[in-house]
């Protein structure tokens, strides 16, 4: 199987619907969120450092996330990884890895420590897994990790 990860500077150029079925079905709102905030222009991934980018299986969106500018501070070198997904068959496949990866280097362009936040213990258990480590600084980040 051959993953390709691609930047997305167009999300309406993309079929997305899947995963926002998917996404929804698992109780995730946050990939409709991500369509509507794209569609109304309220968050487009345009700034310096910012990005959305997707993993392709054959031709077919199979994961999506981006980085963004942290909107939680006034830290300009402080990102947030958003909107991240993995389609449920290709979890445990290093597909989330991938596009982790993709994201964190990135990131790492403009940016010196990037912060997400997760209720759920297997993402939890993928960030840790990945890099980033714990922390309690603030109510919308319950991880992050440091560039060096």
């Amino acid at each position: 199987m051959t993953y390709e990860v691609k930047e997305i500077t167009d999300l309406s150029n993309v079929s997305i619907d899947h995963l926002v079925k998917q996404s929804e079905t698992e109780g995730y709102r946050f990939l409709s969120r991500l369509v509507e905030h794209f569609q109304n222009g309220k968050q487009q991934f345009t700034k310096p450092g910012e990005a959305l980018l997707g993993v392709w299986k054959n031709d077919e969106l199979v994961a999506i996330g981006g980085v963004e500018q942290n909107p939680y501070t006034e830290d300009t070198h402080t990102a947030r990884l958003k909107r991240f997904y993995v389609e449920p068959d290709e979890r445990r496949h290093g597909v989330g890895s991938m596009l982790l990866k993709a994201c964190l280097n990135k990131a790492k362009e403009n940016f010196t420590k990037v912060t997400c936040r997760t209720d759920s213990a297997k993402a939890d258990a993928f960030y840790r897994h990945n890099g980033f480590s714990v922390t309690t600084d603030s109510p919308e980040t319950t991880h992050q990790m440091q560039f060096n």
